[in-house]
């Protein structure tokens, strides 16, 4: 049975689920940073899941990219599955701009985050749902 690592429950809402996964939003309003985690027990690495399931992954995770393209228009979009402190399969989609904070290096260990307040967490989580058909 399915069931999401604690790490990744605690550092992220619930957008929706794509089918083959549930899509997350991180708890860091520096940036529009999306996850996906295939609903799928017991994987860590993409090539565990079955031929049909890595197809549909990489169709969801480009569409988390132009969600996070269209609604916030970014510079360009970082894609990722690091895995080193949650071994649990999850993608990372993050818009990044020459603009933030990081920029050019890495979101991982930049020492920058900020949570959403309430209200600003519920719009984005708006229209994230809204332009999904959530």
């Amino acid at each position: 049975m399915f069931h999401l690592h604690e790490r990744l429950a605690a550092d992220t809402v619930p957008v929706a689920s794509l089918g083959l996964c549930r899509l997350l939003l991180m708890d860091n309003r520096i940036w529009p940073w999306l996850i996906l985690v295939p609903e799928r027990p017991g994987l860590t690495e993409m090539h565990q899941l079955p031929q049909p399931d890595q197809h549909r992954l990489m169709d969801e995770i480009a569409r988390a990219s132009r969600l996070v393209e269209e609604l916030f228009s970014p510079d360009k979009i970082n894609v990722g599955a690091l895995g080193n402190v949650v071994s649990q399969l999850h993608v990372h989609v993050i818009g990044r701009t020459r603009a933030d904070p990081a920029w050019p290096g890495p979101v991982w260990g930049s020492g920058f985050a900020e949570s959403y307040g309430a209200e600003e967490r519920e719009a984005v989580l708006s229209r994230l749902r809204g332009a999904i058909g959530a």
